[in-house]
């Protein structure tokens, strides 16, 4: 018994000599691990300052003292040109902001287009840098009932043909009659016009409906659909019953390319009409104020232009533009409140021979002539070649013309 009390006993004195020992030998790796972390978060409290500090010493090697500043009095001019610096440098970035603006807009309507199943060209499917950029867009508003129109047109100031395609090539000119549909989608009305399209390929049909009271909604239409379909510098809207010269309407538009949002026409402001029954009767007189008031300035609806950013405007706000009876109208209105430049220049809307004749032998070619009468040449089927023959800028004119 003895001896196996001494053999129990001194088993424990071995086990409490080494819980000591490993006691002590953790103490010392706590403390070691300890001094290692106060010596990294130490290093990176050292480093920081340094960094800083070395700031501070560039800044004021260069001149950029704080404290010096204050007591230095700086020249006026100095002051106003660091002043007109940074106004342009805001200006710069307002109109990258703006392009960048538009461009977005852009391609919403191209997305909403695919959406609701508009026409979309092949060259939307390119890439920005790979669509190609057109001077101008012309649409000649045009109905069912009008193709006898159409071919005095045709016959007088649109090429045809192979000529019109080297007209969208070589001038950035694209030129189409811009129609919608029939009520009765598929019926006759629209079969004669896919047929006279397969034989002249100039058209651009519209998902619109058309009708005499629907002008304001084919307007937006159109524009909204030309924007999408060729990225062009201008927009054209132009009835099929004026006669253009196209090479003159170019040089008049590239006078002001450099615009960003610019409406282009002649300018009216006429009275609006309460009484119902005549024509031109405006619905909602009431909201021009009193009885005999007139609109606001407009361009006539014969022919006008307006610029990119301002087609890319109506295509995305399309769903919230109100439409008025009267299509000349509802343009105008759509740019109220708009930072838009109104250009009036009335050789867009000269008269038939021979005012627009005696405009020409004195060198002034007109853009369109039309007779204010009628609201487009009197008798455009019989009459338009005769006012190509004595008020037209010559064949050649728009071959030879540079944009």
């Amino acid at each position: 018994m003895k001896n196996r009390g001494d053999h129990q006993a001194s088993r424990n004195f071995i086990s409490q000599k080494w819980t000591l020992f490993l006691c002590i030998c953790s103490f010392c790796a706590g403390l070691l691990f300890t001094n290692r972390m106060w010596a990294v978060s130490d290093s990176k409290l050292v480093t920081r300052p340094t960094a800083v500090e070395s700031e501070g010493l560039k800044l004021v090697s260069e001149g950029c003292d704080l404290r010096r500043m204050k007591n230095v009095k700086r020249d006026p001019k100095q002051i106003f040109g660091e002043v007109s610096k940074t106004h342009e440098a805001i200006q710069t970035l307002d109109k990258t902001i703006s392009s960048l603006e538009m461009e977005l807009a852009a391609a919403r309507s191209i997305q909403e287009s695919i959406v609701n199943g508009s026409p979309i060209s092949q060259e939307d499917t390119r890439s920005s840098s790979e669509k190609r950029k057109y001077l101008m867009v012309v649409g000649v508003n045009t109905a069912f009932s009008s193709r006898k129109r159409r071919d005095s047109v045709r016959a007088t100031w649109m090429p045809q043909g192979e000529k019109r395609k080297k007209l969208e090539e070589e001038k950035g000119i694209i030129m189409r009659f811009v129609i919608g549909h029939s009520a009765t989608v598929g019926g006759i009305l629209d079969r004669a016009i896919e047929a006279e399209d397969k034989k002249h390929g100039d058209f651009l049909r519209l998902d619109h409906v058309e009708g005499y009271l629907e002008l304001s909604a084919k307007t937006k239409t159109y524009f909204a659909t030309a924007v999408t379909m060729w990225d062009a510098e201008f927009y054209i809207k132009v009835d099929d019953d004026v006669h253009v010269n196209i090479a003159t309407l170019g040089h008049t538009l590239v006078r002001h390319r450099k615009k960003k949002r610019v409406y282009i026409g002649c300018m009216k402001s006429g009275p609006v009409l309460a009484q119902k029954g005549v024509r031109y009767h405006e619905p909602e007189h009431w909201k021009f104020g009193e009885s005999g008031n007139k609109y606001f300035r407009h361009a006539t609806g014969q022919l006008y232009a307006i610029s990119k950013d301002l087609a890319t405007y109506i295509s995305l706000n399309q769903h919230v533009l109100h439409k008025y009876a009267n299509e000349d109208v509802s343009l105008g209105s759509w740019f109220i409140g708009l930072d838009v430049e109104h250009i009036d220049d009335r050789r867009l809307c000269c008269g038939t021979p021979p005012d627009c004749e005696w405009k020409a032998q004195a060198g002034n070619i007109c853009v369109a002539s039309f007779d204010w009468t009628c609201s487009g040449i009197c008798g455009s089927v019989d009459r338009m070649k005769e006012v190509h023959k004595r008020c037209g800028e010559g064949e050649n004119a728009v071959w030879s013309a540079t944009f």
